[in-house]
């Protein structure tokens, strides 16, 4: 849903402001100081932006900021038949003469040409009372903010000048983008995205190529200047306290919109954060486990791998006995155990870690002779140290394994284990998630792609796919924080979701698929599984 203190009415206002105004340029005081306002409800003097709607209901701090609604781009929303309008500088400062002769302003929902124009003193009272130009009052969701003269006046720069720099990777011909690859990356995974990525890329531009170049829109008509894509491999090297330093490098020689895939193995820290301090959309990497950070804006993942993982063991395991956990300190498992550790620790439960090295499995079945009955042994291991595990199972151990790692229903226990094995499985069930796969499975057998890895190869499809159609709500209007708005508004709606039974994404989530299954072998031998019981969503 969107936030409270939606538009009914259209604040989109005009460029009418007094002869010989002046604003400071972005990244001085005023200008910090209006972001403040605009993002976080936060007065120059510290104080909390205090807004009332009509009706009397008053909203605070953060819950009056003007971020919730006209978002993060300025560029606005909508809900239904709710618009809430842009408010940037060339829609919401522009005069009724300048949009009338501007035939190439982008459309955008709520943006009205032919209306009244503001002046800086029209716009302060309309902010304060929510009376408009002429006498309109704006709809009752509006709130009507406390605003000195010094805030509305560091509020109003600020909005002259948002989303007004010119965007890294987009030129009037071509739209740039990166994949990032990490070098622990596994290569016949890595080697299948890249496959996929080249072909949908190469596609793209083929249709591209194929269209008639519109022309400039008529003002009232939504349009879409086509552009080709251009996609940039940045591999890394070395050690990941040097992969910001690398991507800097790779981002002043070859400026991208947009970071869209990707493959990583142990960490993606360094990636993660290097797309937030550069405010670079990350899109759905191939990482099991991606960074858990939701206040963060530009990165967003399918799900939150083996740390989700983590969460379904736990929220099934009956109370009482140990939790024992076997994983490789050298992979992401390493991870989710240390997740399970610290959270089950904390309630009092006994946790044992037994880490391994890079050597053969039978410290595996050193681990397992300390079993008692009612343990509950946590399993973080690949599929060839499954195959590895000993028939015999202690009597009374329930088993959980990461699903993910262990390779889905092909993870295969001995047959001795599978009446007490347990496997997570953070993604839809095989036969229900048939009929989506038709599509990406489809693509690929007509592109000629090999399918090496399944999950990842439908995995870097679908990222595409909702990467181009999120272009085609933008609207000519490409704004990194603007795609990463249309993505929130238009993922739930998406028919085509692949591996996962539902996607979606509202502000506040950057992990599309919030939940999973665990399931167990329904007989002896072979990969056929079944729930345990319903999708969870811990």
């Amino acid at each position: 849903m969107l936030a409270l203190g939606l538009l009914s009415s259209q604040l989109t206002c005009g460029r009418a402001f007094a002869a010989g105004t002046e604003f400071p340029a972005p990244g001085e005081t005023s200008y910090a100081a209006g972001q403040r306002i605009y993002r976080e409800g936060v007065l120059p003097n510290g104080d909390a932006l205090l807004g009332i709607r009509e009706q009397g209901t008053p909203l605070v701090g953060a819950a009056a900021a003007c971020v919730n609604c006209h978002r993060r781009s300025g560029l606005g929303s909508y809900e239904g038949t709710t618009v809430v309008p842009p408010i940037i500088g060339k829609y919401l400062l522009r005069g009724r003469q300048d949009n009338v002769e501007d035939m190439s302003m982008p459309h955008i929902p709520g943006y009205v040409p032919n209306r009244e124009p503001y002046t800086t003193e029209t716009l302060a009272a309309a902010l304060r009372t929510g009376v408009a130009p002429g006498g309109r009052s704006l709809g009752y969701l509006m709130p009507r903010y406390a605003l000195d003269e010094a805030s509305m006046g560091q509020l109003t720069n600020y909005l002259e000048h948002l989303t007004s720099a010119a965007v890294p990777g987009v030129s009037d011909t071509e739209l740039d983008f990166a994949t990032v690859i990490t070098p622990d990356a596994d290569p016949v995974a890595r080697d299948g995205m890249l496959e996929v990525l080249n072909h949908f890329v190469g596609g793209q531009n083929k249709v591209i190529a194929a269209e008639v170049r519109p022309m400039k829109a008529n003002r009232e008509i939504m349009y879409r200047v086509t552009r080709r894509w251009r996609l940039h491999v940045w591999t890394l090297s070395g050690a990941p306290d040097t992969w910001q330093r690398q991507l800097s490098a790779k981002l002043a020689a070859e400026p991208v919109f947009a970071v869209i895939s990707g493959i990583g193995g142990r960490t993606w820290q360094p990636i993660h954060e290097f797309c937030e301090a550069h405010s670079i959309p990350c899109l759905f990497p191939n990482v099991d486990a991606p960074v858990i950070a939701e206040q963060d804006f530009y990165p967003v993942y399918f799900s939150r791998g083996v740390l989700l993982e983590a969460d379904l063991m736990t929220h099934v395991l009956p109370a009482g006995g140990r939790i024992v956990q076997i994983y490789r300190e050298t992979d992401i498992g390493a991870t989710a155990a240390r997740a399970v550790r610290e959270r089950e620790r904390a309630k009092g439960v006994t946790v044992l870690d037994r880490a391994l090295g890079t050597g053969p499995a039978d410290s595996i079945r050193q681990a397992l002779a300390e079993l008692h009955p009612g343990d509950h042994l946590l399993l973080w291991l690949r599929n060839a140290d499954l195959k590895a595990l000993p028939e015999g199972l202690p009597n009374g151990v329930e088993v959980y394994a990461s699903g993910s790692m262990g390779g889905l229903e092909n993870a295969l226990p001995p047959t001795t284990w599978r009446p007490h094995f347990h496997l997570t499985y953070p993604f839809d069930l095989p036969d229900a998630r048939r009929v989506r796969m038709n599509f990406p499975l489809g693509w690929m057998r007509i592109q000629g792609i090999a399918v090496v890895d399944e999950r990842v190869q439908s995995d870097t499809y679908l990222a595409c796919q909702i990467l181009s159609e999120a272009l085609g709500h933008m609207l000519d209007s490409f704004v990194g924080d603007f795609l990463m708005e249309r993505l929130e508004l238009m993922l739930s709606s998406r028919l085509v979701s692949a591996y996962y039974p539902r996607l979606g994404l509202a502000p506040g989530q950057r992990f599309a698929s919030k939940g999973g299954y665990l399931v167990h072998f329904v007989r002896p031998t072979g990969t056929e599984i079944a729930a345990d019981g319903d999708w969870i969503v811990p």
